[in-house]
C-alpha cells in the first residue's frame, strides 16, 4: 500500500478525510504560554480573538521529530511506501524535517519506499496536490506516478488572499514598519499569492470591496488560461460570518456552483491577520505558481 502523509495546514474536504491511506502530522501553535497542536483546535474559536493578539502574535513549531520518525517507522515495518506532501519549505521546516527523519528510518529499512513533495502552498493550495495523490493510490498506481499527479496537483493551484491590514505581516518582519504605516494610512490593501513558496504581491487597492472584486478577477483569469475551475474553497483568518457572507453573495453566484467556506491554517494565519481569500485548483497548470523545474520539489527514494 502507498500511504499519503500530509501535515495538518492542508485543507482536507470532508469525503477524503477518513480515507484509510491518509496520516496526518500535526504543527503546533503557541500563545499566552498555551501549547495548541493544531489538527485538534477549535479554530473558529482561536480566531474569535486574533484582533487581541497583535502585541503578542502567536508561534508556531513544525511536528515533532519523534512522531515523524514514528509514522515513518511504522510504514516501513508494514512494508508500505509513503508519498508525503508538506507546507512550503520557506515558510516552515516541515519538509526538511520530514526528509531527515525518512533518512533515520532508511538505514534501518533499505527497502522503504517514499517520496515527499514540498508543495510551495500554505493551506487550501495544498489540496489539489493531495487529492491527485489520493486519486492516483486509490486507481492503484505506482510511487512514481503517484508523484507526477501531486506534482500536477501544486502546479494547477493557487491560493489568493488579502489581510485587512499590514499589522501582522509587518510585526512578524514580512515587510517594514514604513510600508506597513504608509499602507495604513492610505488603507491601502495588498492582494497577494503564493509563487516557488514564497508570498508575492499580486496587486495593491484602497478598499476591501476592491480587495475582493481583484480576487475574483484574478480567478476569472486564471479559470480562462487554465481550462477552467476544478474545485475552490473560500478561505478566511478571523471572522466566519463575513466570509461566509461573501461566498454566498458573491463567489457561488460568480462561479455557478457552491463552496466550502473553511479557516486558514492558524500556524499561517497567525502571522497574516484577518483575511479572506480563495485557494482553488484548475485543471493546467497556472503561470507564475511554479517558475523552475516542479521535479526539484519532489524528494523521492
Amino acid at each position: 500500500m502507498i500511504r499519503v502523509l500530509v501535515d495538518s495546514t492542508v485543507y482536507l474536504p470532508p469525503e477524503v478525510r477518513n480515507a484509510p491511506e491518509l496520516r496526518v502530522l500535526s504543527l503546533f501553535v503557541r500563545h499566552a504560554g498555551k501549547e495548541y497542536v493544531e489538527s485538534q483546535m477549535d479554530i473558529d474559536e482561536f480566531y474569535s480573538h486574533i484582533g487581541d493578539m497583535i502585541e503578542d502574535i502567536p508561534t508556531s513549531s513544525q511536528p515533532s521529530p519523534l512522531e515523524v520518525e514514528k509514522e515513518l517507522e511504522d510504514a516501513a515495518q508494514a512494508g508500505d511506501s509513503v508519498i508525503g506532501l508538506f507546507l512550503s519549505s520557506g515558510l516552515s521546516g516541515t519538509y526538511e524535517g520530514v526528509i531527515r527523519a525518512a533518512r533515520v528510518v532508511e538505514a534501518r529499512h533499505a527497502s522503504f519506499r517514499y517520496a515527499f513533495i514540498d508543495t510551495s502552498a500554505t493551506g487550501g493550495d495544498s489540496t489539489g496536490g493531495v487529492l491527485e495523490a489520493l486519486d492516483a493510490v486509490h486507481a492503484g498506481h505506482s510511487l512514481s506516478h503517484c508523484v507526477q499527479r501531486a506534482l500536477f496537483g501544486v502546479q494547477s493551484s493557487r491560493i489568493i488572499f488579502s489581510p485587512d491590514s499590514l499589522a501582522f505581516l509587518r510585526a512578524g518582519g514580512r515587510i517594514g514598519a514604513a510600508s506597513a504605516l504608509l499602507g495604513g494610512l492610505m488603507n491601502v490593501r495588498p492582494i497577494l499569492t503564493v509563487t516557488d513558496g514564497s508570498v508575492r504581491v499580486i496587486a495593491k487597492v484602497r478598499s476591501q470591496k476592491k480587495a475582493l472584486s481583484r480576487m475574483l478577477a484574478q480567478l476569472d483569469q486564471d479559470i480562462q488560461e487554465a481550462g477552467g475551475l476544478k474545485h475552490l474553497v473560500v478561505h478566511y483568518i478571523g471572522s466566519k460570518e463575513r466570509a461566509v457572507e461573501w461566498a454566498r453573495e458573491v463567489v457561488e453566484p460568480h462561479i455557478g456552483r457552491s463552496v466550502d467556506v473553511v479557516p486558514v491554517s492558524p500556524v499561517v494565519g497567525c502571522h497574516v491577520g484577518p483575511a479572506m481569500g480563495l485557494a482553488y485548483q484548475c485543471n493546467n497548470p497556472l503561470a507564475l505558481k511554479i517558475t523552475g523545474n516542479v521535479q526539484q520539489l519532489a524528494c523521492t527514494h
